[in-house]
């Protein structure tokens, strides 16, 4: 990518950016000093004041009811019952008490969200950026970003006839490239335009989770980063997927072909370990979902984790169920969180 380029997104570190990021430091050095001191694994003695951010997949789209101020937030699809809200009462149940200053995760957003305004869909207007929810006193900062970056849902639209449809139309995103066939996605992805898009993408993702991390810093000094990965979508035995789950009609990932099922599970890979990196080199923690949850995936009948792409969600929209599209239903829900609330007690306690 070319300089210019790289300034549009945000990430190319100027000398006036470095010196802003050495002050955070110092500055959050100075809190640390400041605040009350606690024992060694002893949970914190006063709420932790707590952001939550991300995607679809922290807001938890699909599950009902909805939790949303006014009508432009309804359309984050954000669950009153997301896994911010289950971790936070994991954690009370624990003695870590987490006073929960904000959960702007909203479905769609992509990375670059957390800096720049989200536009809604139907001309509702524009959501502010993430990073306005945290606070000079923030101590923990937790969310999920990226998926939407990469173009997840290009990539699924990419790969099934079905979602280029009018079953696919509340997705977002239209197909990578719309002229090569669905069936032939594996091939598209593996070599040629789809591979080079692919690696363009990750390479975005890269340093919009780069530049995610150093704002935390520095608008929230004291904050305790934590990204969170995304739970496995595909097993690593793909035959599995060729079943209905039980009381469903479709099949896990509708009309996906089998040998394309693979290459979503590499890129969901490769995604994991983006956010991975991206964590290590800040110093911030990761809490790998898709390590934890090979057994819940979409394709693992009743123990599974995520609703299917066509299997009806809980959630409504002008009186007709909306389809999962790939995201955690209640059981996933609370894999997600029971691993966040984990995380973050380690964090807390150390």
């Amino acid at each position: 990518m070319s300089t210019a380029m790289r300034k549009t997104t945000g990430t190319t570190k100027t000398p006036l950016a470095r010196r802003l990021a050495a002050a955070a430091v110092a500055l959050g050095s100075c809190l640390a000093l400041a605040g009350p001191a606690t024992s060694a694994g002893a949970a914190p003695a006063d709420p932790v004041p707590t952001v939550f951010f991300g995607d679809s997949y922290t807001s938890n789209y699909g599950i009902a009811p909805l939790n949303h101020e006014g009508e432009a937030r309804y359309f984050c699809f954000q669950a009153k019952e997301n896994y911010p809200a289950v971790a936070t009462r994991r954690l009370k149940d624990k003695g870590v008490t987490l006073d929960v200053q904000s959960d702007v995760s909203c479905g769609g957003a992509l990375a670059h969200h957390f800096w720049e305004k989200q536009e809604l869909p139907f001309n509702l207007g524009d959501l502010p950026p993430q990073q306005d929810a945290l606070k000079p006193d923030t101590q923990l900062a937790v969310g999920s970003m990226g998926g939407n970056t990469v173009g997840f849902n290009r990539i699924l639209k990419q790969c099934s006839d079905k979602l280029r449809g009018e079953e696919g139309i509340l997705l977002p995103g239209t197909p990578v490239d719309e002229d090569t066939p669905a069936a032939k996605c594996r091939e598209f992805f593996e070599s040629g335009d789809g591979k080079e898009w692919l690696d363009d993408r990750f390479e975005q993702v890269g340093w919009n989770l780069e530049e995610l991390l150093e704002r935390i810093q520095y608008f929230a000094p004291a904050a305790k980063p934590v990204l969170v990965g995304y739970p496995r979508l595909v097993p690593a035995d793909t035959t599995k997927c060729l079943t209905a789950a039980p009381g469903q009609t479709e099949l896990p990932f509708a009309d996906i072909p089998q040998d394309a099922l693979p290459v979503l599970d590499g890129i969901q890979k490769r995604l994991d370990d983006v956010i991975k990196k991206a964590a290590a080199d800040a110093g911030a923690d990761f809490v790998d979902l898709y390590a934890a949850t090979g057994a819940n995936t979409a394709c693992d009948g009743a123990d599974r984790g995520i609703g299917g792409l066509l299997e009806t969600s809980q959630v409504e929209l002008l009186g007709t169920k909306l389809p999962w599209y790939a995201h955690p239903n209640e059981k996933g829900r609370d894999l997600q969180a029971r691993h966040v609330a984990d995380k973050a007690g380690e964090v807390l306690n150390r």
